[in-house]
């Protein structure tokens, strides 16, 4: 079965494996072994990365959620009519698919 995350989840599990990985590079910080600080500097990188993408994610859905909210604002008659339409149709597939 699949599982849905919420948002809020996801954001949630992003800064928590953010925290990991900090606190990773806390422990290892004494190890002075080559292969260890180069790991440690890949991490690093990487974190810096994750939290950028996913930054770049949540502006995105922030501004497509704004761009949808405008656009059923500005033609609410037609936003309610595609609605039902794909409303209807999907009914009309599930109820097809059952018989």
């Amino acid at each position: 079965m699949k599982k849905h995350h919420t948002a809020h989840e996801a954001t949630e599990s992003v800064e928590s494996l953010v925290e990991d990985a900090k606190e990773l590079m806390s422990a290892t910080s004494h190890v002075a072994e080559e292969k260890v600080v180069e790991a440690r500097k890949r991490l690093a990188a990487a974190v810096e990365r994750a939290k950028e993408a996913w930054q770049t994610v949540q502006e995105t859905a922030v501004a497509k959620a704004k761009a949808t909210d405008q656009a059923i604002r500005a033609n609410p008659y037609k936003s309610i009519g595609i609605a039902f339409g794909v409303g209807a149709l999907i009914g009309f597939l599930i109820s097809r698919r059952r018989q």
